[in-house]
């Protein structure tokens, strides 16, 4: 999967800075910005991003919430997400892959090697290479 557009969700100021800041250097990504699910779920249909990291609590919504309404919608069903988050807990990445996360990535996380996790995690996903086949046929 070429990732080109990230859709990054979350909260916190600066998550946002230090992941945009990594995603545009070291991946040479365009990062798009959202700070609610609200804010998301707008910036998902109408930028069309290759891939949504998306905090796993927000203010107006928590993380599986949104992702269903991502998965609900034809514009965004396709789109991978992966969760940001402190909760890692075997079980709870069990829970969320069962929700059709491509995967977590736990805070804090290392700036350094966030892109090359993203890639990790996308290429490792079944459903992200499902969804890529059936948009390119």
């Amino acid at each position: 999967m070429d990732i080109r557009r990230v859709l990054l969700v979350d909260d916190d100021p600066a998550i946002r800075r230090i992941a945009q800041f990594c995603l545009e250097r070291i991946g040479n990504w365009q990062v798009v910005i959202a700070t609610n699910g609200a804010e998301a779920i707008a910036a998902a249909r109408t930028e069309q991003p290759d891939l949504i990291l998306l905090d796993f609590r927000l203010p107006d919504t928590d993380g599986p919430s949104l992702l269903a309404e991502f998965r609900s919608h034809e514009a965004t069903r396709h789109i991978p997400v992966i969760f940001m988050t402190a909760r890692v807990q075997q079980s709870e990445i069990e829970e969320y892959r069962k929700l059709d996360a491509s995967g977590v990535i736990t805070k804090p996380f290392d700036p350094l090697n966030l892109v090359s996790e993203i890639k990790a995690l996308v290429s490792a996903c079944p459903s992200v290479k499902e969804n890529a086949l059936a948009r390119s046929a």
